[in-house]
């Protein structure tokens, strides 16, 4: 598993297509999947934050963040809106961690502050949590110059 800025560093083009998707709207939108107790799925909206000190969610208290706390295991996925190309699509899974170190938290929140404007409500009571890489999956409508229609899966190394 590797950090989104490794994963930007050995494969430039597919995390742009990535980054592109998930800011698609100027902000980081996606779903993130988390494994529940008792093993089955929970997905939850959140706004993915990427900025130089990786790939980061935060999480108010609640389901998602026991989840996240517990087994770490995630994918947080994004779909490309409005059509023709509403069936494209990006997901990164690995393992979620649970991020304390101040100067991370103060590079996040300054990209909090450029792609909203302000902190969110209740930013005081969020968790933050880096999503280190395993693999991830681009699926398109139409070829592009870099890939073709269907999926591209890429792994980390181990």
């Amino acid at each position: 598993m590797i950090t989104w800025t490794e994963f930007e560093r050995r494969q430039p083009v597919l995390a742009a297509v990535g980054r592109d998707q998930f800011y698609q709207h100027n902000i980081g939108l996606g779903f993130i999947a988390t494994v529940r107790r008792d093993g089955g799925p929970r997905v939850h909206p959140v706004c993915p934050v990427i900025s130089s000190a990786g790939l980061h969610v935060l999480i108010l208290p609640g389901p998602k963040r026991g989840d996240l706390r517990r087994d770490g295991r995630y994918s947080l996925h994004t779909e490309m809106f409005p059509p023709p190309r509403e069936d494209d699509g990006f997901a990164v899974s690995g393992r979620a961690r649970e991020e304390t170190d101040r100067a991370t938290w103060t590079v996040v929140r300054d990209q909090v502050m450029k792609d909203f404007g302000e902190l969110w409500p209740n930013y005081e009571n969020l968790t933050l949590f880096e999503l280190a890489v395993e693999g991830c999956l681009l699926t398109l409508t139409q070829p592009t110059d870099q890939f073709l229609k269907g999926p591209t899966i890429w792994k980390a190394p181990a």
